[in-house]
């Protein structure tokens, strides 16, 4: 079992005015019928009201804290505003306590600044972009996550994806400076079942396993292949081996390259 460095972190209990209670569904829909199969149990856990817009221009915080939240891999970060509302934001690597950042349409380049991408030199590495300007960023918000400005021209700029694609956004969007906290959360080993159970993971068991009724792959003598063509679910659903993306999405026009097979 292998877990993440949290001496980084400044404080142990979340800001009360800025959490609130989720209600878990454990995989059931509004008619309590399990959609989606293998959720429930875990830890009671409170959500962190997250600001990805920072939408508070010129006026300067100062970060009071670094903290765990529970509903993301990377870490938060408390601001403390010059005008004294206090925000979370999405913490990104070397960020330190006590630092001061600033969301201003062209800030100064510094890791936490939140600026306009077409203010934003190429090469940079940015995260919480937004692909609608105003509605709060939506790329690279996972732990270790990043995005590379490859270049600004008319009114969009391009960017890298971690998995290699390249795409314009709109270039009037918000970008904030640097890396996603945590990126040793991809080294994380579970390492037992129960850690799982912890998150909210209930058992799978295999498809092999089960008897001709229960599952397509079921049934047969001692350990059997799994006698079909295609991959498929317990419906008979196909699931792998074709492409789901539909050629009609209005954001295929604003691919440059796709990533790398």
């Amino acid at each position: 079992m292998q877990g993440v460095d949290y001496r980084v972190l400044t404080a142990a209990e979340p800001w009360k005015p800025l959490t609130k209670r989720l209600r878990t569904a454990a995989g059931r829909n509004h008619h309590g019928r399990i959609t989606m199969r293998h959720q429930g149990g875990g830890n009671k856990k409170l959500y962190r009201v997250v600001d990805f817009k920072m939408d508070k221009l010129n006026v300067p915080a100062r970060v009071e804290t670094l903290e765990y939240d529970p509903y993301r891999t990377a870490f938060i970060a408390r601001l403390l505003y010059r005008d004294g509302e206090r925000r979370y934001m999405l913490a990104p690597e070397g960020l330190k306590r006590g630092d001061e950042i600033v969301a201003a349409p062209a800030a100064p380049l510094k890791v936490g600044n939140r600026l306009q991408l077409k203010h934003i030199p190429v090469g940079t590495y940015v995260h919480n972009v937004e692909i609608f300007p105003g509605r709060g960023g939506s790329l690279a918000r996972a732990a270790g996550s990043s995005l590379q400005v490859l270049a600004n021209e008319d009114r969009y700029a391009h960017l890298k994806m971690p998995s290699g694609e390249v795409r314009k956004v709109l270039a009037e969007g918000y970008a904030t400076v640097g890396q996603v906290s945590n990126p040793e959360h991809a080294l994380v080993v579970i390492g037992k079942a129960g850690r799982s159970r912890w998150l909210g993971v209930r058992p799978t068991t295999r498809a092999k396993a089960m008897n001709p009724r229960d599952h397509k792959y079921g049934g047969g003598e001692g350990r059997t292949q799994r006698g079909t063509r295609r991959p498929k679910d317990k419906w008979g659903n196909i699931t792998g081996g074709r492409k789901t993306r539909s050629k009609k999405k209005w954001s295929n026009a604003l691919i440059v390259s796709r990533r790398k097979k």
